[in-house]
């Protein structure tokens, strides 16, 4: 059963590499801003790539990828990692990594979309079925809302939002991003090796992220990030299990099956990080997110079925 739904297990990966590294990067995000720890994280995953590349592949840097390749994963470096990761970690200067993955679930629709637009990807009865099971399933915790003051709900007028809505509209806007980098990340990447693939987009990140900073002027920040012996640790941690392995893992998994299959395995990450929310943070959990997890993960369980 395995050895005939790789896409999805190796997106199943995915999901358990970015819970580590959502987690990792709320305690740096926190400590340092978004800009310095996306800085830092991928100066660290373009080195980690580079040597493994020298020793894989005999070259520090993929000179052997073709122009085409090289302009359109740079271009979906640039919004996934550059758009896409910055409003994602932004969010967590206002909200937990929990609540910003739990709105990031969104990113499978977006995904889905932009696939079957550009890239004419189409998906059975079968995984329409289960995508909209582990959708559902996450739909339940993202619309669960915690019991307040009876006085307050009374006093409440018009819309309101149980979180920040600064927050929200970061992690709305890297969802969209991640999503779209996805999709530009198969457009560009076709037969070429998922390893190098991912090195570029990588690079493509870091170089945008410098010119961000230098006319922003943030270095003082970064400096005073690599300082910080905790948040270095925060920070390797998340770079190893994000950029390094988890963004691997899902550029490998859109090989083997369709982008909204993969994003809507991979985005039960708000589901996965409840139990070390708990443990970690002591995060109080409902039995709404408990009902939530097993639908969603009953969703995910649908596509390794026959």
């Amino acid at each position: 059963m395995i050895s005939t739904h790789p896409g999805e297990l190796i997106a199943l990966g995915a999901a358990v590499s970015w819970t580590m590294t959502a987690l990792a990067f709320q305690q740096a995000t926190r400590r340092a801003g978004s800009l310095s720890v996306n800085i830092l994280r991928l100066v660290i995953a373009f080195v980690l790539f580079g040597f493994v590349s020298l020793i894989i592949r005999g070259r520090f840097i993929p000179s052997d990828a073709s122009s085409f390749a090289w302009t359109w994963l740079s271009i979906s470096g640039l919004v996934g990692f550059v758009f896409g990761d910055f409003c994602l970690f932004k969010s967590f200067e206002y909200m937990s990594a929990r609540i910003s993955m739990l709105v990031m679930a969104i990113n499978p629709l977006f995904a889905a979309a932009i696939g079957w637009l550009a890239l004419n990807e189409t998906m059975d009865l079968k995984a329409l079925f289960a995508m909209t099971i582990t959708l559902g399933g996450i739909a339940l915790v993202v619309m669960e809302r915690k019991k307040g003051n009876p006085a307050e709900k009374k006093n409440r007028k018009g819309l309101r939002f149980s979180y920040p809505v600064k927050g929200l509209l970061f992690a709305f806007g890297g969802a969209i991003g991640q999503a779209t980098g996805l999709v530009l990340s198969k457009y560009g990447m076709g037969d070429y090796n998922v390893f190098a693939a991912t090195h570029i987009r990588i690079i493509a990140g870091v170089i945008g992220f410098i010119l961000i900073i230098f006319f922003t002027k943030r270095w003082t920040r970064v400096h005073e990030a690599l300082r910080n012996k905790k948040t270095m640790l925060f920070i390797g941690v998340g770079a190893f299990f994000g950029p390094f392995i988890g963004v691997f893992l899902s550029l490998l998994s859109i090989k083997y099956t369709s982008v909204g299959i993969a994003s809507s395995i991979m985005s039960i990450v708000p589901v996965i990080i409840i139990p070390p929310a708990i443990l970690l943070y002591r995060e109080k959990i409902t039995m709404i997110e408990i009902i939530g997890a097993i639908v969603a993960v009953c969703g995910v369980l649908l596509y390794f079925i026959v």
